[in-house]
C-alpha cells in the first residue's frame, strides 16, 4: 500500500515528538525523516495533487490530534507564489514534485524585511522555517508552465495558528488564518 510511506512518516516523527526534543533537533531528524518521505513520488493520493487556477493549494494530509504537528501537501499552479509571511512555529518543506523557489527575508531596525537569497528546492529536497531564526518567507512556483507540489510539515495546526502576511518595504502585516483547501481528510492509509 503507497500510503504505508505517509503512515511511517507519521509514526517516525510522533516517536520523535515524544521526547520533547529541542527545535534544532526536530529540524535535524524531522528533516531526515521527510526526506525518505519526499524521496519517491509514488505516495500521494491524486486527490491531494489538484492545483487551482489562480490560487496555491493547501491540503491537509495529517492533524496530529494532540496538535503537536500537521503535514499538508502545497500545490503550486503554474508561477503562483505565496505573499511574504510567516509560520509562528517550525516547519520543514520537502519537494515532491517539480521546483520551488523559498525566498527568505530578514526584519530589520526600521522594521522593514530585507530580502535574503532564494533557495531553488528540487525534487528530495528539504527546507525549514523557525521563529527562532528564519520565519518569514515567500515561496513561489519555479515552473511558469507546469504544477509543483511539496509536502510541508509544521509544529502545530497550521490552518488554525494565526500569522503575518508583510509588506517588505514598509514592514506593514495584516493578520491571517490559512485554513486547508479541504475541508475533509480522509484516513489515507486505511
Amino acid at each position: 500500500m503507497q500510503n504505508q510511506k505517509l503512515l511511517a512518516f507519521v509514526q517516525g516523527l510522533s516517536r520523535l515528538l515524544q521526547s520533547n526534543p529541542a527545535e534544532d533537533i526536530i529540524l535535524k531528524e524531522g528533516g531526515g525523516l521527510l526526506a525518505t518521505l519526499v524521496a519517491q513520488d509514488d505516495w500521494l493520493p491524486e486527490l491531494f495533487t489538484q492545483p487551482h487556477p489562480q490560487f496555491y493549494q493547501q491540503y491537509l494530509l495529517y492533524a496530529d490530534p494532540l496538535d503537536r504537528f500537521s503535514i499538508v501537501s502545497f500545490v503550486w499552479g503554474p508561477g503562483q507564489k505565496t505573499p511574504v509571511h510567516d509560520h509562528m512555529t517550525w516547519g520543514l518543506i520537502g519537494m515532491l514534485r517539480g521546483q520551488e523557489i523559498d525566498t527568505h527575508y530578514f526584519r530589520q531596525a526600521d522594521q522593514t524585511f530585507r530580502r535574503g537569497d532564494s533557495h531553488i528546492l528540487k525534487p528530495g529536497d528539504i527546507g525549514s522555517v523557525s521563529p527562532a531564526t528564519h520565519d518569514v518567507h515567500e515561496v513561489a512556483n519555479f515552473y511558469q508552465d507546469r504544477v509543483s507540489i511539496s509536502i510541508h510539515v509544521y509544529g502545530g495546526n497550521i490552518g488554525r495558528i494565526q500569522r503575518h502576511v508583510f509588506n517588505p518595504g514598509t514592514g506593514e502585516s495584516k493578520d491571517f488564518v490559512s485554513g486547508y483547501s479541504n475541508n475533509v481528510v480522509p484516513n489515507l492509509w486505511s
